[in-house]
C-alpha cells in the first residue's frame, strides 16, 4: 500500500485508483490461489468501477474464472506493487492441450508470471496452458481492437520496499534531465538469434550518439571492463549478476535501463544477489524486464525492439509490450510504466548543461561529439568537447576529447587535456577503468609523471578488489619502468609479489 500511495502521489494518480486485495505473501502461488485471491477479485472490481466494459454472467470456466461478456477497457496501465505474488506454479489437474504449441514438450505447462496472466484480464476464458500471442507485438500503430485485448502491466517490486519506490523516483528524475551515460552490450550467448538482437540493440544505441562498449565473450563482462555510467545495458548469458555490477558500491545512474537475458532472471525479486532483476533493482536500475520461468528465446522481450520503441519516445510499458511476442507466459516488466527515458532530447540537455548532474553532464557532450563525428563534422566535435570541458569537466569527457585530438594529429594538446585528471576522477567503481585508460593514454604520450599520479590515485582506493588491483599494478609498474622511476616501480613490484603470496596462501 505504501508503494501504491507513493506512486499515486508522484504521478498524480487519484487515490481512488488504488485497489487493495487480500493475497498470499509468497512469491509463488497455485492457480487456485491466483484465481480466488488475485484474478477474480481484481477483475470484479475493475468491471464494477467501469475500467473494464463488461456484462457479468453467473457462469464460471473450468479454472474458476467468472465469465464476462467484455467489450473493451480503458486502462492505460495496471501497476502491480511489491507484495502481489510473482509466479503461478504448474497445476497438472488443469492441463489441457493448446495445439499446436503443446505438441512441443516445452509448452506443456500452465506455469507463468502473474503479471503476464493479468495482461489478459479483458479476455475472459483464454486457455491457460502454453502461451497466447500478443496482439501488440511489433505493432507500431496497433488498432483500437488490438489494444482492447491487452491490459499492459508493469511491476514496482524489488528486494525492499524502498527499492520499489525508488523505481518511481528515479524515473521522474531521469525525465527531468534526460538519459546521461554510456551504452553497453554483452554479446556472448548460446543462440545466434539472441546475439543478433543484442548487436542490433547496441547499434541503435550508438546511432543515438551514446558511447557503446560491446563485450563478445566468451563469458560476460569481466570486473575490469570499462563500465562508467551504464545508462543502457543489454546482455546475456549468466545465471546470477556478476562482473562490474558486483564491484563494491556500484550504482546505476538515474534512468538506467538494464536487461540481462536469462531463463530465470526474475524467478525471485526478493534477493539482491540471486538472479538478475532483483540485484539490478537493488543497485539502482530504473527499468528492466525478466522471466519468472523458462520462456524460451523466441518468446521473451526482444531487446532490439525494446530499444527501438523507447528511442521513438514510447513509455516503458508500451515499449515492453511492443517487444514481447507472448502473453500468459513468463515475462514481466519492472519499473514505472509511464517512464519515458527519451522525454528530454539531447538538444535540450546541451542548452542546460550546467543544470545537469555534475558527475554525468559530460556524457551529454560526448553524445553530441559522437553525432557530429557521424556527420563528418570532426572539427566541430572537438570544439564541442573543448567547450564542454570548460563548462562541465569530467574524466570521461577529457578522455573522449583527448582521443579525438590525438586522431587529428594533436598529440601534445591531447595529453594536455588529461593533465590534472586525477582531480576529475571520482572514486566510485564505475570510474576505476576510466582512470586506468587515461593513465595509459598519458603514458603512451610520454606524460609519465601525470600517468603515475593517476595510477597512485587509483591505487589509493581501498575498495578495489585484489584481483582487479593486481592486473592494473602490472601495467602501472611497466609505466614506472618506462619513465625511469625505479623507486615507484620497485614499490609496485613489491605489492604485486605480496598479492601473489596472499593468493597462493589462500588468505583474503
Amino acid at each position: 500500500m505504501a508503494i501504491a500511495e507513493h506512486y499515486a502521489q508522484v504521478r498524480k494518480v487519484p487515490s481512488a485508483n488504488i485497489i487493495a486485495l487480500h493475497m498470499p505473501v509468497a512469491e509463488t502461488i497455485s492457480w487456485r490461489e491466483f484465481v480466488s485471491t488475485v484474478w477474480q477479485p481484481l477483475e470484479d472490481v475493475l468491471v464494477e468501477r467501469g475500467w473494464i466494459d463488461a456484462i457479468k454472467m453467473e457462469l464460471f470456466d473450468d479454472v474458476g474464472r467468472r465469465k464476462y461478456a467484455i467489450s473493451g477497457h480503458r486502462i492505460a496501465a495496471l501497476v502491480v506493487c511489491r507484495g502481489v505474488p510473482l509466479r503461478i506454479a504448474h497445476d497438472q489437474s488443469l492441463f489441457k492441450e493448446a495445439k499446436p504449441l503443446t505438441d512441443h514438450v516445452e509448452f506443456r505447462t500452465n506455469e507463468g508470471a502473474v503479471d503476464s496472466e493479468l495482461s489478459l484480464l479483458a479476455r475472459t476464458n483464454y486457455p491457460i496452458n502454453a502461451s497466447v500471442p500478443n496482439p501488440l507485438f511489433h505493432r507500431v500503430h496497433p488498432t483500437d481492437e488490438e489494444r482492447s485485448l491487452v491490459v499492459e502491466v508493469s511491476r514496482l517490486d524489488g528486494p525492499t520496499a524502498a527499492d520499489a519506490m525508488g523505481l518511481v523516483d528515479l524515473a521522474v528524475e531521469a525525465e527531468r534531465t534526460g538519459l546521461l551515460g554510456r551504452g553497453y552490450g554483452d554479446v556472448a550467448g548460446p543462440h545466434e538469434n539472441g546475439n543478433r538482437w543484442l548487436e542490433s540493440a547496441a547499434e541503435q544505441i550508438a546511432d543515438l550518439g551514446f558511447d557503446v562498449s560491446v563485450g563478445r565473450g566468451p563469458g560476460t563482462m569481466p570486473e575490469t571492463a570499462r563500465f562508467d555510467a551504464p545508462v543502457l545495458y543489454f546482455g546475456w548469458y549468466a545465471q546470477d549478476l556478476n562482473g562490474p555490477f558486483g564491484l563494491p558500491g556500484f550504482r546505476f545512474p538515474p534512468g538506467a535501463i538494464a536487461v540481462h537475458i536469462h531463463s530465470f532472471s526474475a524467478h525471485t525479486l526478493r534477493s539482491a544477489t540471486e538472479g538478475w532483476c532483483g540485484p539490478l533493482i537493488a543497485r539502482g536500475v530504473t527499468a528492466t524486464v525478466g522471466n519468472v520461468y523458462e520462456p524460451y528465446l523466441e518468446f521473451l522481450h526482444r531487446p532490439d525492439l525494446l530499444v527501438e520503441a523507447l528511442a521513438r519516445g514510447e513509455d516503458l510499458v508500451d515499449a515492453a509490450y511492443y517487444a514481447l511476442p507472448a502473453l500468459s507466459w513468463q515475462s514481466i516488466v519492472i519499473g514505472d510504466p509511464l517512464y519515458r527515458p527519451f522525454a528530454v532530447p539531447l538538444s535540450a540537455q546541451m542548452r542546460n548543461l550546467s543544470a545537469l548532474p555534475p558527475r554525468l553532464a559530460g556524457y551529454a557532450v560526448i553524445r553530441r561529439m559522437n553525432l557530429l563525428d557521424a556527420e563528418g563534422r570532426k572539427a566541430e566535435a572537438i570544439e564541442a568537447g573543448k567547450a564542454g570541458m570548460k563548462e562541465v569537466p569530467n574524466l570521461a569527457l577529457a578522455l573522449a576529447l583527448a582521443r579525438r585530438l590525438d586522431s587529428a594529429g594533436m598529440g601534445n594538446e591531447a595529453a594536455g587535456e588529461l593533465e590534472g585528471s586525477a582531480a576529475l576522477a571520482g572514486t566510485t567503481s564505475d570510474n576505476w577503468e576510466v582512470m586506468r585508460e587515461a593513465a595509459l593514454f598519458l603514458a603512451a604520450h610520454r606524460r609519465f609523471a601525470e600517468a603515475i599520479d593517476l595510477f597512485r590515485s587509483l591505487f589509493s582506493i581501498d575498495a578495489i578488489p585484489s584481483d582487479v588491483r593486481s592486473s592494473w599494478l602490472v601495467e602501472a609498474r611497466q609505466v614506472a619502468l618506462d619513465s625511469g622511476d625505479a623507486v615507484q616501480a620497485a614499490e609496485w613490484k613489491q605489492e604485486i609479489s605480496q598479492a601473489v603470496e596472499k593468493s597462493l596462501s589462500g588468505k583474503p
